[in-house]
């Protein structure tokens, strides 16, 4: 299930000048059209993911700092501006649950939903008080135990907070969400995550966003190529300085 088609930038380009249209990325991006029910954004830090991804997700209704469009908090402001340009287009079905998940920002989001949830809201939602374990813990409890389908998902580097098993535990949970008619919009570094059956890969360039394949994603390729060879890559980069 798609529940956000397209994104188009209302911004006329001859007034893209001040941040974050200096990213290259987000200036000369006018519009992207989500053809599957995952989708994968990747770039190197800086290249503007993140800045579209929350972009999006404030545009949707969620609270810029993650959670569900229920939560109403606000901590300190770190996005940008980007989503008063932003225009979505919605198909024709609305979603039925949804969810900003950002690693940045989600000891905000536990402590409001500790604040003003009680524990029978705890256990039932979220397994418990999010504060009372690991941040990686409490991270996969919210997936887990909290995101019920027929959903829009938008996750801000999930990985950030996960083990690589835990990492394997969210893909078996978002297949199990994507066949309760779910849609997934992920900005990753996770050479693991973008291995999920039938996502499209999106490669952040200075034109906009480029579709490519798993195998060709610099994720792959590069820890491929680093734990094939990591020992001539390690012994170059700490013999560098002494040359």
């Amino acid at each position: 299930m798609i529940y956000i088609k397209k994104i188009t930038n209302i911004k006329p380009e001859c007034e893209r000048k001040e941040y974050p249209y200096n990213i290259p990325a987000i200036r000369n991006l006018n519009e992207f059209e989500f053809k599957s029910n995952v989708t994968f954004i990747i770039g190197e830090n800086g290249t503007g993911k993140s800045t579209l991804i929350e972009a999006i997700a404030i545009r949707a209704g969620f609270n810029p700092e993650g959670g569900s469009t229920y939560l109403n908090y606000h901590t300190y402001d770190t996005h940008s501006t980007l989503y008063n340009d932003i225009k979505i287009t919605r198909g024709a079905h609305r979603n039925k649950d949804g969810y900003f998940l950002r690693a940045e920002s989600f000891y905000n989001v536990a402590s409001e939903i500790d604040r003003i949830s009680n524990g029978f809201e705890l256990n039932n939602n979220y397994g418990g008080a999010l504060h009372q374990r690991s941040h990686g813990e409490s991270f996969l409890s919210v997936i887990l135990n909290r995101l019920s389908g027929n959903g829009l998902y938008i996750f801000d580097e999930p990985e950030s907070a996960l083990s690589l098993s835990s990492i394997l535990k969210l893909m078996v949970k978002m297949n199990e969400l994507e066949k309760k008619n779910s849609q997934f919009i992920i900005a990753t570094h996770s050479p693991v995550l973008l291995a999920y059956p039938q996502a499209e890969i999106y490669r952040i360039t200075d034109e906009g966003l480029e579709l490519t394949k798993y195998e060709a994603s610099e994720p792959y390729l590069l820890t491929k190529y680093f734990i094939s060879n990591h020992e001539r890559v390690i012994n170059e980069l700490l013999n560098r300085g002494e040359e």
